[in-house]
């Protein structure tokens, strides 16, 4: 059971200045209903699914590391990206869905090593309606998320491939880890393309000496190259 999957990874301490410093709005909890809310952190690789549908039925969950995509399963099967999630954010699907009672729709998948805060659902829930500042902060950062979804939707209208696809590698890449275990479909999929296109732009950077791709990883070779072409 997933209860006892998330029970084993629990630690048995929690810095908790490390979260305040992260989600400010969570000192307003009173001690005795942070004990009953059952914290606990786990850290992920990239490509990891960090919580979906059965996740959500129990916990609820705050990004404090990394960033993630929220995605969604067609009927069909293709799985598509909603939104990106960063560090310091919560889950737009898992707020609505868990007030409106309905069953999470969706799947995180880290794109990056991230970290991850757990805590009962109940907890969550009851948190959203009855403190304030935790209410004000988590539904402006879904204001935020969904100016931002419609950002991402303008963009693959829009914007020239090669610049999506340059946006997307310097999302999901930094200077420190400039290596992205990525496959080509999965970037199709990020920026609402098909994978030979993708393969084809791909090929067309590492000619230019932008970066260099073999089968599940991308690596970022020239930075400032691609930074201006995401222009």
């Amino acid at each position: 059971m997933i209860t006892e999957r998330r029970k084993s990874i629990m630690k048995p301490e929690l810095n908790d200045k490390q979260i305040t410093d992260i989600f400010p709005y969570l000192k307003v909890v009173p001690p005795e209903e942070w004990i009953q809310a059952n914290p606990y952190t786990k850290h992920f690789e990239a490509k990891s699914r960090i919580f979906q549908r059965e996740d959500a039925a129990i916990y609820g969950m705050f990004l404090m590391s990394g960033s993630a995509r929220i995605t969604i399963i067609h009927e069909d099967g293709n799985e598509s990206v909603l939104n990106i999630l960063s560090a310091g954010e919560v889950c737009s699907l898992l707020v609505l869905s868990g007030l409106s009672g309905q069953d999470y729709p969706g799947t995180l998948i880290a794109e990056s090593k991230v970290e991850v805060l757990y805590v009962l659902k109940n907890s969550f829930l009851r948190w959203l309606q009855v403190y304030e500042p935790i209410r004000s902060a988590i539904f402006g950062g879904l204001l935020d998320g969904t100016l931002r979804m419609a950002n991402m939707l303008q963009e693959r209208q829009t914007l020239p491939l090669e610049q999506r696809l340059a946006k997307t590698l310097l999302r999901i890449s930094s200077d420190e880890h400039p290596l992205v275990r990525t496959t080509h479909q999965e970037l199709a999929d990020d920026i609402g393309s098909v994978r030979e296109v993708v393969s084809r732009t791909l090929g067309q950077f590492q000619k230019r000496g932008w970066l260099e791709t073999g089968r599940g990883w991308v690596k970022i070779i020239n930075r400032a190259c691609l930074s201006e072409a995401a222009l």
